[in-house]
């Protein structure tokens, strides 16, 4: 007999009953307000087109590198799941996944995939072996209908705005689709922006460097040979971007290095990793310096910059060759801030139009490094626990670490980071209650008004997000 599948409704609220009920009643303040999605990695062609998901897989499994990885760990090879492997049957990769559902117990994807399944599709039993052809079939089912389009689904959860990340090289068609439609009398109104995401053209060791500076010239017809053409190559696309309704930049260098080189010496940098004649530290310099010149142009266009370092990326060698990024390969490393980001700052530390967001993947950096930097600097703010750490214990530990020092408005509010569509609302909703809890637990010891809290509820929900991405 299969075994029932509820959703607790008091799931992450504190254990303790006034705590918990004072939780609650904050959680249902802001339960149902809109979902600001400030970055992640969905897919604007879904909501350009507006076609079906096609089956459970390849909306709940293909895209999840938090689902594959985990099954990758178990011995289950990516291939069968569909992955780089278009004639996979998705229906036996989605079995494969319910035989081996028990593994993501105790894990954030199992709270987050248990709601998809629970609030967006009403199944009532657990994912397992026996239930494997149910789910699938109910799921996919319901994806071949209008109800579950992109579109539909982005409006039926309250999805005010949602970024996507592209790269200098994209020519955004799927975006100018969207807006295209948004003009459309009569047309669909979701907001779907995107991000300027330049690590192709930025990290001489990304695969396909000089190609890529190649296209970055024949898109923009400047000389990306020079150093001068090159960032004008910049400029003009971080526009076009913002054209597009761009925000934000987004830069996800191994470390938080910055440099302020004299332009001599810069130029001549510029010159080693063109040609392809460059050291690995020539490669960390100009990282280093890109990070600089890129806070130069968002004093000047007002691009607010995200800064996510500390992944050594494609770690397992044989996976990045066989199945390309984002494989669920990238591990956590240690990461310093102060002295790594005084150049960037020094230079720009106090403009009062620069805003950068960090983050990190180094949890012993929040008490130490981030929250003293971002409780100096006007120009910085605290991105919320990110991708290994975006998990109830995770969050606690952010806020616990960081609001003494930097206080909740140094903070930006949550970022799902996803490709998983129908994760997003159910990573809004364990940020909201975790945050509940964390404001319960400071009224409960008197450190804060039960109104302050109401609104601080508000302000990490919506609030601050939409002022520091400038939504």
């Amino acid at each position: 007999m299969a075994r029932p599948l509820h959703l607790h409704p008091d799931r992450l609220l504190p254990s303790e009953p006034d705590t918990r009920k004072l939780a609650r009643a904050l959680y249902d303040s802001v339960a149902q307000l809109p979902i600001v999605s400030p970055h992640g990695h969905t897919d604007p062609a879904w909501f350009a087109s507006d076609q079906s998901f096609g089956n459970a897989a390849d909306l709940l499994l293909k895209p999840d590198h938090y689902v594959f990885r985990m099954l990758y760990s178990q011995g289950v090879p990516l291939e069968a799941l569909g992955i780089r492997n278009p004639d996979a049957d998705p229906r036996e990769a989605w079995r494969l996944l319910a035989r081996n559902y028990h593994l993501f117990r105790g894990t954030p994807s199992r709270m987050w995939l248990d709601w998809v399944f629970s609030v967006a599709f009403g199944i009532d039993v657990q994912l397992e072996a026996e239930t494997s052809d149910l789910y699938f079939d109910s799921i996919t089912e319901k994806l071949a209908t209008d109800a579950f389009r992109p579109r539909a689904l982005f409006d039926r959860y309250g999805i005010e705005v949602i970024a996507t990340t592209e790269s200098p090289l994209d020519t955004l068609e799927h975006h100018a689709a969207i807006r295209a439609e948004n003009a459309r009398v009569g047309g669909w109104q979701g907001r779907v922006i995107t991000a300027y995401r330049p690590d192709p053209v930025i990290d001489p060791e990304f695969e396909g460097f000089r190609d890529n500076l190649r296209r970055l010239a024949e898109i923009t017809g400047e000389d990306c040979l020079t150093w001068h053409g090159y960032l004008a190559a910049h400029r003009q696309r971080r526009a076009f971007f913002a054209s597009m309704g761009a925000t934000s930049t987004d830069h996800g260098h191994p470390t938080p290095c910055t440099a302020d080189l004299p332009l001599a010496e810069a130029e001549a940098l510029f010159a080693r990793v063109a040609t392809g004649e460059f050291t690995a530290g020539d490669a960390e310099l100009f990282r280093a310096q890109m990070l600089t010149e890129m806070a130069a142009m968002s004093v000047e266009d007002g691009l607010v910059m995200q800064i996510h370092p500390g992944s050594f990326r494609n770690h397992n060698a044989g996976i990045f060759e066989r199945f390309g990024r984002d494989k669920g390969a990238d591990i956590p490393v240690r990461t310093e801030f102060v002295a790594n980001l005084k150049p960037l700052l020094d230079r720009f530390g106090n403009e009062p139009n620069l805003s950068i967001i960090l983050f990190t993947l180094d949890e012993s950096t929040y008490a130490r490094e981030l929250a003293p930097l971002a409780g100096h600097y006007p120009c910085l703010k605290l991105g919320p626990a990110w991708w290994f750490h975006d998990s109830p214990e995770g969050m606690r530990r952010f806020r616990a670490m960081t609001t003494e020092t930097a206080g909740f408005y140094n903070t930006v509010g949550f970022n799902d980071d996803t490709r998983a569509f129908l994760s997003i609302p159910a990573r809004h909703d364990v940020a909201r209650r975790i945050d509940c809890g964390f404001l319960a637990q400071l009224v409960s010891e008197h450190r804060l008004e039960d109104w302050e809290a109401a609104e601080l509820a508000h302000d990490l929900t919506v609030g601050l997000v939409r002022k520091a991405y400038k939504l």
